[in-house]
């Protein structure tokens, strides 16, 4: 009689708590549902997927050796941990990932107690750490701190800052360096055995000295991989690294894949450890699923997939994107002037700029996750001579403002500056979204900042920027597929300061400012018959306002509306200032300013967030009803 099939281990746990119990075979059957669950289950939703496969067996370990949510484990970044959220009670959510309603795709403080620190942007991870073991000490909540961080995330200055005070405080803090990038072969059974042995028990010096002669045992393939991450991370005195020299305690580098090697560590660490503590983990991002071993970014963000074959399931695309639209034009303009160079910080695909760097390579500059760096870099490259286009998400770019400050405004260097995801950038959420760029930039004396209505628009603000030699200035464009529109194959640029008008009305004006305009237009069809035909105008600029225009809207109107996709304190307030400075309120104008609402909103689609917002068209046939004092009944008929 054959034997019903044995219930996965991955149903019977719960919490964390419940991996307490199982032995490390078990735990090892453990790791390897916990991948297939994650595939599975980004396979339906979408997301992080590379990174989350690189950290299984480490995630297993932590919560079976870690009293979690006591002992506080920070993820950097944090889109690895899909498999965490597996395991940390939110299986039952896991396929509402990035979705409307469902769980964050990172850690989220307000969505479990076992994410103590949110998290989204890179480099975090360790001053988090070791605040709370600071907290720990004072009488604060008990347990330790753990921070995984990856080696991307270690380029950042932010990361040695909070080494540096961690080893002169000298607190028990566990930092594990989850390093993916150093080449290294699969495990092999009896060197992984004598590893774990090596390890398990061993007084905690020993087990330094035991981390630091294990090279020699490994076969040849490990050995390289090893000496390689090694060699990079020595420091100038012999025999020393650079963490040890920053007054942590090293251990590695291990084998992050292999478990038993992986708890030994941990064990060893979690009982004898009273200082600093670095652990170097060599993983494999997107390790245990072909597709995603075999992409070019192991996996790193993927649309919904085929779990057998791995195709990515993407919507038909009617438009080019925004991105990809940037990217033709900076090439174009680069084809055309030796001196346009480029710059990312560690996000050459998401920036579109990994075409450039396949035809300029001399020309373009990955600085690694290092905004501030990548600011000041591009401020100096100016003043050399040379035209920098510094392409970073607007998000992104919040982490390098003083420098776009104090080295770039200041210096009124013309560094120009590609503001990519602005706006309300859907599934990622509130932590990605560009909501303040137009604020904190307009805010800069000498600053010239634009927005792109559409495609056409993009370019022709490429070719400005590129032409553009008085000091800084931006444009900003969206996440996703643009409107359609035919897009010049020569685009002129723009008089500085100058908006358009795209239809003309009266009764009302609408000034948009960014890729709102098509909701407006919408908006404007359905005011049509009710018989009210605004007036449309791109204000293409947020500074220099386009005063001229906006004075002349003002004048012939009876209300006037701004839009930006964008925070209060931007466009709409620098309108509202220059309309106060002339009286024209005092002649009776109706003013209305629709931004972003003074909340942070969460994931859901971009039309969806955007609904959130009270910036679609339907909003937008509201507030022009509203402002001509049109009645609900009115509204009705």
């Amino acid at each position: 009689m054959s034997q019903p099939p044995e219930t996965p281990l991955l149903d019977k746990v719960r919490i964390p708590a419940d991996l307490r119990g199982l032995s490390d075979a078990q735990l090892r059957q453990l790791a390897d549902e916990l991948r297939r669950e994650t595939i599975s289950a980004v396979s339906e939703t979408g997301g992080h997927l590379g990174a989350g496969l690189g950290v299984v067996e480490l995630t297993v370990a932590l919560h079976a050796v870690f009293d979690t949510p006591r002992d506080k484990i920070v993820w950097d970044v944090s889109h690895q941990t899909y498999p965490h959220k597996i395991l940390t009670g939110r299986r039952d959510r896991i396929r509402t990932l990035r979705q409307k309603d469902g769980l964050s795709g990172f850690t989220k403080r307000s969505e479990s107690p076992y994410d103590p620190f949110g998290a989204a942007h890179s480099s975090t991870s360790i001053s988090a750490a070791l605040g709370f073991s600071v907290a720990r000490d004072l009488g604060g909540e008990g347990g330790d701190a753990v921070a995984v961080i990856g080696d991307g995330a270690m380029s950042a200055g932010m990361a040695f800052e909070a080494m540096n005070n961690a080893g002169h405080l000298g607190k028990r803090l566990i930092v594990i360096l989850n390093d993916n990038e150093m080449s290294i072969a699969p495990p092999v059974g009896a060197m992984s055995s004598y590893l774990s042995q090596l390890y398990a028990g061993a007084p905690f010096q020993d087990l330094k000295a035991a981390a630091k002669g294990a090279v020699s045992f490994l076969p040849p393939p490990l050995q390289e991989g090893a000496r390689r991450a090694r060699d990079a991370l020595k420091h100038m005195t012999v025999g020393g690294t650079l963490f040890e020299a920053l007054g942590f305690s090293y251990v590695g580098p291990i084998d992050g894949h292999d478990l038993d090697q992986v708890l030994a560590v941990l064990r060893t660490v979690h009982a004898r450890a009273t200082g600093p503590v670095l652990i170097h983990a060599i993983t494999q991002k997107g390790k245990g699923y072909a597709p995603a071993e075999g992409a070019k970014d192991r996996g790193h963000a993927t649309a919904k997939f085929d779990m057998v074959t791995g195709e990515q399931k993407k919507a038909p695309s009617n438009a080019p994107s925004y991105t990809s639209v940037f990217s033709e034009a900076l090439i174009k303009q680069a084809d055309a002037d030796d001196r346009i160079v480029a710059v990312t910080a560690a996000m050459p695909d998401g920036t579109g700029l990994a075409r450039f760097m396949d035809r300029y390579a001399s020309r373009c500059f990955d600085v690694g996750i290092a905004e501030q760096h990548a600011v000041t870099f591009s401020a100096a490259m100016a003043a050399g001579g040379m035209k920098p286009f510094c392409a970073i998400y607007s998000t992104f770019l919040q982490r390098g403002y003083d420098q776009v400050v104090h080295d770039v405004a200041i210096q009124r260097l013309p560094v120009r500056f590609a503001i990519d995801r602005a706006g309300l950038v859907g599934a990622d959420g509130a932590t990605h979204a560009g909501s303040f760029d137009i604020g904190y930039l307009s805010a800069l004396p000498g600053f010239t900042v634009m927005a792109a209505a559409d495609e056409a628009e993009l370019v022709r603000m490429v070719a400005t920027a590129a032409a553009h030699d008085d000091g800084p200035i931006a444009f900003r464009f969206p996440r996703g597929e643009g409107v359609g529109v035919e897009i010049p194959a020569e685009a002129a640029p723009l008089e500085i300061g100058k908006g358009r008008i795209v239809q003309q009305g009266q009764g009302v004006a609408i000034l948009s400012f960014g890729t709102r305009l098509a909701e407006v237009e919408k908006a404007c069809e359905a005011l049509r018959g009710k018989g009210i035909t605004p007036t449309v105008a791109d204000a293409r600029f947020a500074k220099p306002l386009d005063r001229e225009m906006i004075l002349s809207l003002a004048a012939d109107h009876d209300a006037l509306i701004t839009i930006e996709e964008g925070a209060i304190g931007g466009f709409g307030s620098h309108v509202a200032q220059l309309l106060a400075e002339d009286g024209v309120f005092d002649r009776g104008l109706k003013y209305r300013s629709m931004v972003l609402p003074d909340i942070f909103i969460d994931q859901a689609s971009p039309r969806d967030m955007y609904d959130v917002a009270g910036m679609n068209a339907a909003h937008i046939e509201a507030k022009v009803l509203d402002v001509l004092g049109v009645g609900v009944m009115d509204k009705r008929a």
